[in-house]
């Protein structure tokens, strides 16, 4: 059977990707923070050629600490302000997943963080939207198909979340496809957003929780249990819930409960190195978590701080781990039959541009 094989660094580029946690102020090209810096009068980025922008940004993300990790957001934010540089930075976000073989991205933003010019919520997800239908236009122009929807963030240290709630429901029919909570877990329980978590049941609305990346399975059990959590954001720290002393793994409560109700684990595993969640690759959860077949999925989170892409992302894991192509196909199903857009959609995109893709870039 030819998926047994182990894809090349070619093939894994040219195999279709799905990707769930993708921030988009966290994927801006280093040319176009330059770009717009200079269009505002902006004048605190560390370097104002790309390259070297570039690796600041990936270098300053390697501190260990999700605190300091944040901070590089403060230099994407400010150059976000204006309707046009929102509209660019989606514009090239899809443009630049399609090129990278993903087929169908959610791509999360606050836009919360960009209202301290003149737009509001409604314009900041407006522009959003145009952006990513310019950017799939671009795609198709160059024969990449791609389709990217939006799912709205609200930042736990600020109290935006009711609203962007609100938000999700008035766009769910214009590409919103749901909500997440994010920011720093620690200080910040996510029952303090019930309300918001509710309001979201109550009207049929998917959403997802950042939980187990810098807090523990207490974050995670709180965003299944009491917040009602489809999907975790990141969720990597499931496996402290996991004993590993006997010849065999023993699963705890919390984890036999993530594993048996198919809750599924937006892992990205370069960004958990950044932030100390894991110590390399080899050691990273998600290898285990895969064998002890969890739900994950694999994502980039911020291509920019983590110096990242979806194809790299996927070859850091078979790498790591000797994953062939049916490892790669099964956590790309995964990502589909977790997506937030309707179940016959997803179905349509595994078997008609999936599962095709898969055998025939393996049997070459």
């Amino acid at each position: 059977m030819t998926l047994d094989k182990k894809p090349t660094p070619d093939q894994i580029k040219r195999i279709p990707k799905v990707v769930l946690h993708d921030h988009l102020d966290g994927g801006l090209r280093p040319q176009t923070i330059i770009d717009l810096a200079a269009e505002i009068g902006y004048t605190k980025l560390p370097f104002l050629e790309a390259k070297a922008l570039g690796d600041w940004f990936f270098e300053a993300c390697n501190s260990g600490s999700l605190e300091r990790y944040l901070e590089t957001f403060d230099h994407t934010i400010a150059v976000m302000q204006t309707h046009e540089a929102v509209v660019r930075v989606a514009r090239e976000a899809a443009l630049d997943l399609a090129r990278d073989g993903v087929v169908y991205a959610e791509v999360r933003g606050a836009p919360e963080l960009f209202t301290q010019g003149a737009m509001d919520l409604d314009e900041v997800i407006e522009a959003t939207t145009e952006g990513f239908q310019l950017g799939m236009a671009d795609a198709k122009a160059e024969g990449y198909s791609i389709r990217v929807e939006q799912i709205l963030c609200a930042l736990r240290q600020n109290d935006w979340s009711d609203e962007v709630a609100r938000k999700v429901v008035k766009y769910r029919d214009e590409h919103v496809v749901g909500f997440d909570i994010a920011g720093p877990e620690d200080g910040f329980p996510a029952k303090n957003y019930l309300s918001a978590f509710d309001y979201l049941r109550a009207q049929n609305a998917h959403f997802t929780i950042h939980a187990g990346e810098a807090y523990g399975p207490a974050s995670i059990w709180q965003a299944i249990q009491i917040c009602g959590a489809e999907r975790l954001g990141h969720g990597v720290r499931i496996v402290e819930d996991i004993d590993f002393s006997g010849p065999e793994p023993k699963l705890g409560l919390l984890a036999s409960y993530v594993k048996d109700r198919r809750i599924p684990l937006e892992l990205c595993p370069t960004s958990n190195l950044q932030t100390g969640a894991a110590k390399d690759y080899a050691s990273h959860p998600i290898g285990i978590l895969e064998k002890l077949r969890f739900r994950i999925t694999i994502n980039t989170d911020n291509r920019l701080m983590s110096g990242t892409s979806m194809s790299q992302e996927m070859g850091h894991v078979v790498d790591a781990f000797d994953w062939t192509f049916l490892d790669l196909q099964r956590v790309t199903v995964n990502a589909l039959k977790s997506a937030f857009i309707p179940f016959n959609e997803r179905l349509a995109i595994i078997e008609e541009l999936v599962k095709p893709a898969y055998q025939r870039i393996s049997e070459e």
